[in-house]
């Protein structure tokens, strides 16, 4: 049975990917039948279309009603569902939030359908969220970084959230124009060097002085 914040984390993840992904004609109707829907329907609905999510990271399938067989992340990670990425490395994609709380939201998304475990995978991914809040805070300028984990369908993900007033990952959401996701895009996309170079300009130089350098300054005298 899950809890009324699952079921509403849940329902605003399948949304999202319904903005991304259905034909025009049919989101309004999608959405609607999501929102629509009690803790019991919602529940069945998942069962029936298997979005209680394979574990073996295979190949996603799909229904002919167009709703996965597999995890929306998953589904991200593949290719399978359009979305806006930024970055990537061996173990995690990061694409733009579609539905964000703030503008440059974005989520780290490990490509194995699993917890963030592992000393190599931890590292790797921790890397590439500091990297992913450096480019934020030099372009976007924010006061601060929000990151907050999430966990759906045992797919774990990371929210970095650039709070310019305060923002939390329970405040209200937006959803992104086509147009704003573009020019974010094209802001906020870089590669692993890239981001490094960002990383040592804020890292303030040492100036070492040798000893033949030194000023020689004569005794005081009384």
């Amino acid at each position: 049975m899950l809890t009324e914040t699952q079921v509403r984390d849940i329902k605003k993840q399948i949304i999202s990917q319904i903005e991304a992904s259905f034909p025009a004609d049919k989101k309004d109707f999608a959405r609607k039948r999501i929102e629509s829907m009690n803790s019991e329907e919602f529940e069945a609905f998942l069962v029936k279309n298997n979005l209680a999510m394979s574990q073996t990271g295979s190949n996603p399938q799909t229904t002919n009603q167009g709703v996965s067989q597999q995890c929306i992340f998953c589904l991200i990670v593949s290719g399978d569902i359009e979305s806006h990425k930024i970055a990537e490395n061996e173990y995690a994609i990061v694409v733009l939030e579609i539905n964000p709380v703030s503008r440059g939201h974005t989520l780290i998304i490990p490509k194995e359908h699993a917890l963030i475990q592992g000393k190599e995978k931890e590292g790797s991914i921790k890397k590439l969220m500091k990297s992913v809040s450096s480019i934020i805070k030099k372009k976007l300028k924010p006061k601060r970084i929000l990151v907050s984990k999430s966990n759906l369908f045992g797919h774990e993900t990371i929210n970095i959230i650039p709070q310019f007033n305060n923002e939390t990952a329970n405040s209200p959401r937006h959803q992104a124009t086509p147009e704003e996701l573009i020019q974010l895009k094209d802001l906020l996309t870089f590669s692993e060097k890239t981001a490094r170079k960002t990383i040592l300009k804020k890292q303030p130089k040492k100036i070492k002085i040798r000893p033949e350098e030194k000023v020689w300054l004569p005794r005081r005298i009384p």
